[in-house]
């Protein structure tokens, strides 16, 4: 699982347009890129998680879980980025030295995260947690590494492993831009217990200056955000971020993508294309619902090595399909503002289908 890690954005209030808290989005990267990598989107329904757990190279006990939606490598237990029904939001920027066999890796505890936590913060208490009792047992500069963006509609925090060391910061800027790489650097919010001290030890940190977690193994994440950062008042929407991962995904090869927008008072909403390079992808949306169905194009068959959306989507012909696939996402983000605005935060059985529906639709503009 090495070198599976994501180009991250996030927006805060009161940059996000009205009704809305923080919107994440993410295109999911390669390290050396490959382009034959198929990403699956799975929807997996509340359990009472009796028994254990099998990941995958660690078995742990089992816990209740929530429905959770989940961008995925394909053939992987694990994921990648998705999102829960509290509104949790999770997303892996990077990785390095993952799996350790029989250890919990970095997909695992991105899904876990999820299935687990009723808040970002929660979600925090639960990933190192489970890492430090499953996950690499190392205090080493050389241990694995992972980097997280973990939200949900009231805060976002970033949070770094590496080995059963961590720190997490919370992000108190209005939007914040990450490329792969450890991302704490010296604002520690969180931290596990002798960090300094143990960091000192394992050669890492001379104990001079602030403690720049990320510099101090030498993989800080740099930040740049594509063409206009945001920088007015309730002025950033889905579309928005939506243009901002397609002009990342043009500076370098991109995966699937993620986008999630969360709201304290509303439905969120979580869109997701289940196809590499969004510049010529359609975002699909799904919202919670105690009766959600997705389609099963967007997972890879048993025997076959891809999903058919993927298939129809790499013998795509843009030319031909794209300007009418752009007009449905258009129409598709339209309608979706509209029945989040007229109704209330209750799920409504009217969205069952809605990303059901949008995949079959798009599979249909490719045969």
């Amino acid at each position: 699982m090495s070198g599976i890690g994501g180009e991250a954005f996030v927006v805060l209030a009161p940059f996000v347009e009205s009704g809305k808290t923080i919107i994440y989005g993410r295109n999911g990267v390669r390290e050396p890129v490959d382009d034959s990598a198929v990403s699956e989107v799975h929807h997996y329904p509340a359990s009472e998680g009796s028994g254990s757990v099998k990941c995958d190279s660690a078995e742990i006990d089992g816990a209740a879980t929530y429905s959770v939606i989940l961008s995925k490598p394909a053939g992987v237990w694990g994921a990648e980025s998705g999102s829960n029904e509290k509104g949790v939001c999770l997303g892996l920027t990077f990785s390095e030295g993952h799996p350790v066999e029989g250890k919990l890796n970095a997909t695992d505890l991105v899904r876990l995260g999820l299935e687990r936590a009723a808040s970002a913060s929660e979600a925090i208490d639960i990933i190192t947690s489970l890492n430090g009792q499953h996950g690499a047992a190392e205090e080493s500069k050389d241990a694995p590494k992972a980097a997280f963006v973990v939200c949900d509609p009231n805060e976002a925090w970033l949070l770094n492993l590496v080995g059963c060391l961590w720190a997490a910061q919370k992000i108190s800027s209005n939007s914040l831009a990450l490329k792969p790489g450890l991302s704490v650097g010296t604002q520690l919010d969180r931290s596990s217990d002798d960090l300094q001290s143990k960091l000192q030890a394992i050669g890492a940190w001379d104990g001079s200056g602030d403690l720049n977690f990320a510099q101090a193994f030498g993989s800080d994440a740099s930040r740049c955000w594509p063409g206009s950062e945001p920088s007015s008042e309730a002025s950033f929407g889905v579309v928005q971020m939506f243009e901002t991962l397609r002009a990342a995904g043009a500076e370098q090869k991109s995966l699937s993508s993620h986008v999630a927008v969360l709201s304290n008072s509303g439905l969120s909403c979580h869109w997701f294309t289940a196809t590499p390079h969004p510049v010529e992808s359609v975002f699909k949306p799904f919202i919670f619902t105690p009766g959600v169905k997705i389609s099963p194009l967007t997972k890879v068959p048993p025997g076959e090595s891809q999903t058919l959306l993927h298939k129809l989507h790499t013998n795509r012909k843009w030319e031909n399909v794209g300007d009418l696939l752009m007009s449905l996402e258009r129409t598709c983000v339209d309608e979706v503002n509209r029945f989040i605005s007229e109704h209330s935060s209750e799920p409504n059985q009217e969205l069952d289908e809605l990303m059901k529906d949008c995949v079959e639709a798009e599979v249909k503009f490719y045969r």
